[in-house]
């Protein structure tokens, strides 16, 4: 809707917010996103509403173009001379050998450095000063974490996300959090067959329909409707900017990997240079593309 600078960016979110709590539809959770309530009134009028609260005007937007929303992972060095290492943490729960080694990597950086939250529920080892890289190193293989394609496994893993789902959440019909690995490893080794382990493709899993893990934004996006049983959504795209479409209702695992392999092969041959799996599925017609969210709840003619 506009432009800010840097420095006002965290003011701007701030305002954003606030337009959301005043105007936002607090009667049905299903239509009480930002993105509904921009829809509703436009972002012409959305715009309006946030400068009044920001209290001067937005600058005119300028082009951007997003190309990936993954995590780094491994090493990369910012302009301060400082290092970073993107950790794959599975599904963000750190236990086991992450765990010790996590507190063992804090206790280094005591002083200097630290850790960062991803929202793709992984770890950033941060602000690493280059004295203590190889130290920080050692202990990254000493604890078997994963930071680098070889440890990340597959494109798919280091793509996935779920919400917590059962045991702790009462509003979960499914499990996520603690079955998605299970599913990912098994497509994985279709992934394998069909030469595609690298390629980074979303997959998505939630427990129930309020969607925590944010399925409606993967590429493979599953919520949960009973245990073991799951609505597949396929189509979004790789970058975020187009939600998925319904493919199939109530699939077991059997039935998930059954669907998904065909389209795998189809994939590793007929793809375009560069286009993801959401957008070969929206090419070749496998599902038609969501084009607005208030059609998401619906059942669509895929």
């Amino acid at each position: 809707i506009g432009f800010c600078e840097p420095k006002d960016a965290k003011y701007v979110a701030e305002a954003i917010m606030v337009t959301q709590r005043d105007f936002g539809d607090r009667t049905n959770r299903k239509h009480a996103r930002v993105k509904y309530t921009t829809e509703d009134y436009g972002p012409a009028w959305y715009r309006e509403q946030v400068e009044k609260v920001l209290g001067k005007k937005l600058g005119e937007p300028k082009p951007f173009k997003f190309e990936s929303r993954g995590d780094l992972y491994g090493w990369h060095q910012t302009e301060d001379g400082l290092w970073h290492c993107g950790c794959l943490v599975p599904i963000g729960r750190v236990k086991d050998h992450w765990r010790q080694g996590l507190c063992k990597i804090a206790e280094e950086l005591k002083g200097g450095g630290g850790f960062r939250m991803t929202c793709n529920q992984q770890v950033m080892i941060a602000d690493v000063p280059a004295a203590k890289k190889d130290t920080i190193q050692k202990l990254l293989d000493q604890f078997k974490i994963a930071h680098t394609a070889e440890t990340t496994v597959s494109g798919l893993r280091r793509n996935m996300v779920a919400c917590v789902a059962l045991p702790t959440c009462p509003l979960a019909f499914a499990e996520a959090e603690r079955y998605l690995p299970t599913l990912v490893g098994k497509l994985e080794g279709v992934l394998e067959r069909c030469g595609l382990q690298e390629r980074d493709i979303v997959i998505r899993m939630t427990g129930c329909p309020n969607s925590c893990g944010r399925p409606s934004m993967a590429e493979i996006g599953f919520i949960g409707k009973a245990p073991g049983t799951y609505n597949m959504y396929l189509g979004g795209d790789f970058v975020g900017q187009r939600l998925n479409t319904l493919f199939a209702e109530s699939v077991t695992e059997d039935q998930i990997i059954e669907r998904l392999t065909p389209l795998f092969k189809k994939y590793s041959t007929d793809r375009e240079k560069n286009e993801a799996f959401g957008d070969f599925l929206v090419r070749t017609k496998v599902v038609k593309p969501m084009v607005a969210g208030r059609y998401w709840w619906t059942i669509p003619e895929v």
